[in-house]
């Protein structure tokens, strides 16, 4: 065998088989066949493979043949992968290969391997078997797999739940959900701590799908606790159900705008209509809660609301003036000269959402008063907000402003200078 060759060979299928990224596998099958056709001390695997009859080829000589552009020698290769678990991912990789034998006989091998496999082993195939899925004829390895782990024990299933590969992850949470493996206590738990949007979808839905009434209150409390809005939005639907509507009222002020659409819905649903909730919490000075003109803005009336959410942007805490900006942009009761002090707000929060409210109008802003912003402004969000403005109508102000901002004190805005001017 021409080691030399076959050291640098073996060294990716070790990467491979101790890595968790699938892609390893398929990215190893195409470089053995670019190697085999192309590399200038490997010759063709029909010269080598099997060799010895009475000698059982390594594991690397039959990983490199699985791969290689002979489909005579990937046929033969599969005979050899039976007893080689750790070869099942280019097993995985060859159902669907473009030689009809060798896909008939990487299939035959994977089902006969499958039976005992350990549920980690099984996930990391199903990881290859979801990527490959895609490919012309991939389709086979995916659903044979699938069908396997929606049929088989149900503590594979469980197993698999934290598996390392995403989609895996989503399919056994998906199957668990539709095999009633889940108590819907643990699905609440998941839907509020997991990271994965997906995730937090399904199983938030599924808590949903089990709330009937008031004894089933309890389930709610994850998701209402949620830090994702998407999953307190669906806890504060449930609420109605469990006959705890009016604990959607402090939703009504959530930051996501999503939960604060349930929250009024829900509240509706009981004969309560939000908009004198919002308009009394606005007015309530110091204890404005921060979302709460935005949410006024959502439901309001422009004719009554929009003096009041001016005099929020006077309000002594900064989230409470950005929303107070935001909301009125939203209602399309922005006007320029009141705005323009709040573009040296001390909070990044404010000036961020007054430079998007004045951008459609960036044009009737002094160009001098901008550029005074940008290149001497107290704090870098000052001088990126007019950076931003300037931007939108261009100009010799906006040159000058990059020019000067291409070597200020903050990276990430002499970065943004730099690219600006490029």
């Amino acid at each position: 065998m021409p080691t030399s060759a076959f050291d640098d060979l073996a060294d990716q299928l070790a990467r491979a088989l101790t890595g968790t990224d699938p892609g390893a596998w398929t990215d190893f099958d195409e470089n053995v066949r670019a190697e085999l056709r192309w590399g200038r001390s490997v010759p063709p695997v029909h010269t080598w493979f099997p060799g010895d009859p009475d000698r059982r080829p390594t594991a690397v000589e039959t990983a490199v043949a699985l791969c290689g552009p002979d489909g005579r020698a990937r046929e033969a290769a599969l005979s050899f992968a039976h007893g080689l678990p750790e070869l099942l991912p280019l097993v995985v990789v060859r159902c669907a290969d473009w030689a009809g034998p060798v896909r008939e006989r990487a299939r035959s091998v994977l089902r006969a391997e499958l039976p005992g496999l350990p549920a980690e082993a099984f996930g990391d195939l199903l990881a290859v078997a979801r990527l490959t899925g895609g490919r012309l004829r991939g389709d086979a390895a995916r659903t044979l797999l699938t069908g396997t782990l929606r049929e088989g024990p149900e503590g594979r299933v469980v197993a698999l739940l934290g598996h390392g590969d995403r989609r895996v992850r989503r399919l056994a949470h998906r199957i668990g959900v539709e095999r009633g493996l889940l108590s819907p206590a643990r699905l609440a738990e998941t839907a509020a701590a997991d990271p994965d949007p997906a995730v937090q979808d399904l199983c938030a839905n599924a808590v949903l799908a089990t709330v009937r009434d008031a004894a089933d209150g309890a389930l709610l409390d994850p998701l209402l606790r949620s830090r994702q809005g998407r999953v307190r939005a669906a806890g504060v639907t449930g609420l109605r159900r469990t006959g705890r509507a009016a604990e959607a009222e402090p939703f009504l002020y959530d930051h996501s705008a999503s939960v604060r659409a349930c929250a009024r819905w829900v509240l509706r649903q009981t004969g309560t209509e939000p908009l004198p909730l919002y308009r009394a919490a606005c007015a309530t000075g110091d204890g404005v809660p921060d979302d709460a003109p935005l949410g006024l803005a959502e439901c309001g009336d422009r004719a009554v609301d929009v003096p009041a959410l001016w005099a929020l942007t006077g309000h002594g805490r900064p989230r409470v003036r950005a929303s107070a900006v935001a909301a009125l942009r939203r209602l399309d009761a922005v006007r320029v000269e009141p705005l323009v002090p709040l573009l040296d707000d001390g909070s990044a929060r404010v000036v961020r959402e007054t430079v998007t409210a004045l951008l459609p109008w960036a044009d009737r802003l002094p160009a001098d008063a901008l550029l005074r912003r940008a290149t001497a402004g107290p704090a870098p969000h000052v001088r990126k907000g007019a950076l931003r403005l300037l931007a939108e109508t261009g100009g010799a102000a906006f040159r000058e402003a990059a020019r000067v901002l291409a070597d200020d004190p903050d990276p990430r805005l002499r970065a943004r200078a730099r690219r600006a001017g490029a």
